[in-house]
């Protein structure tokens, strides 16, 4: 509940004052006192009921006030809605899950725990788009198909771990992966319409060729952007855990040119990230190019609860006073 007026709810203080008026006059007009006998057994030491409810009069007409000045100040029940217009952009993530992206070249966190954090921030900030995903290994598996429950969506994303850990051979298939993207796109009905591939390796597994998938892409109308993971040469993860092996220098490739191909071919761009930061800024970049086409307006309706207070206020001070003219009543 809002108030239209609520300044006016500042009057509400004089009403505790009106109660405690009459004591502070009392106390300040005694009159002079005389000695004299006294006369406590001749009157009625508990007085009547109507003496003893007498005070009750006073006290409706200051709930009577107070409820007056609740009701001056608008109370109003207020009903909020949101509507949307246009529409956002469909998005398929493909993400390379084989081995190779268990290595710690991201300041001691492997890539797939990288892109995991920062593909989860990239999903929170497109809250009115619908999102799918893909992983790819030797073979491509879609882990779920798009949809605007985002909380739903970064679960799977979290879960997801290297092929070597899963009952999938190992590999990267780009071409499949951006395939499989493609194929879930295909049907949206919305115009934007994108893929974001990332890998850290080259073409080896699979029965399409990533140029060929791209032309496919092209033809659907769908934009392919390309991110390529890691440095030259990084640190590889081995599975002995605890002992000298476990981290070892090797080389790995990085198909950049099929990666650049395949962009330029469906009318995208291609990154490179080298580190946690710079594949933060490379989702960032692709964030602020593809933006959703939202209008959104709030509408607020507001019902005016005046009444609520206006019709018990009435009550009492009705009461009050009929009670004051007869059962009260002073005689004089």
């Amino acid at each position: 509940m809002t108030f239209a007026s609520p300044y006016l709810l500042l009057l509400l203080a004089i009403v505790p004052l009106l109660a405690l008026a009459p004591r502070w006059i009392g106390q300040m007009s005694r009159p002079a006192g005389l000695r004299y006998a006294g006369v406590g057994l001749g009157s009625n030491p508990s007085g009547s009921w109507r003496t003893k409810l007498s005070p009750a009069l006073t006290a409706m007409r200051l709930a009577a006030l107070a409820l007056v000045i609740v009701a001056a100040a608008r109370p109003q029940s207020s009903e909020a809605y949101t509507v949307i217009r246009g529409e956002g952009v469909d998005i398929a993530l493909a993400l390379d899950i084989s081995g190779t992206m268990g290595n710690l070249d991201m300041v001691f966190q492997s890539r797939l725990d990288a892109a995991k954090v920062v593909v989860g921030d990239f999903i929170s900030q497109r809250e009115h788009d619908r999102i799918g995903l893909v992983v790819f290994a030797r073979e491509s598996f879609i882990q779920s198909p798009p949809t605007t429950d985002h909380d739903l969506l970064r679960l799977m994303l979290d879960d997801l771990d290297l092929a070597p850990n899963l009952p999938v051979e190992d590999g990267t298939a780009i071409g499949l992966g951006l395939a499989s993207a493609g194929n879930m796109l295909k049907d949206s009905p919305n115009e934007s319409r994108v893929i974001i591939l990332l890998t850290d390796g080259l073409n080896n597994s699979g029965q399409i060729d990533p140029l060929t998938a791209a032309a496919a892409i092209k033809a659907l109308g769908i934009r392919a952007y390309t991110v390529g993971i890691g440095s030259p040469e990084a640190f590889a993860s081995q599975m002995i855990p605890f002992s000298a092996a476990d981290f070892t220098r090797q080389n790995m490739a990085l198909g950049e040119e099929t990666l650049r191909a395949v962009a330029e071919t469906t009318g995208a761009r291609y990154f490179h990230a080298t580190d946690a930061e710079g594949l933060r800024l490379v989702y960032d970049e692709i964030n602020d190019l593809e933006k959703s086409e939202i209008e959104e307006r709030v509408f607020t309706r507001h019902e005016e609860l005046m009444a609520w207070a206006l019709a018990p206020a009435l009550v009492i001070l009705l009461a009050e006073l009929a009670l004051r003219s007869t059962v009260f009543r002073k005689v004089p």
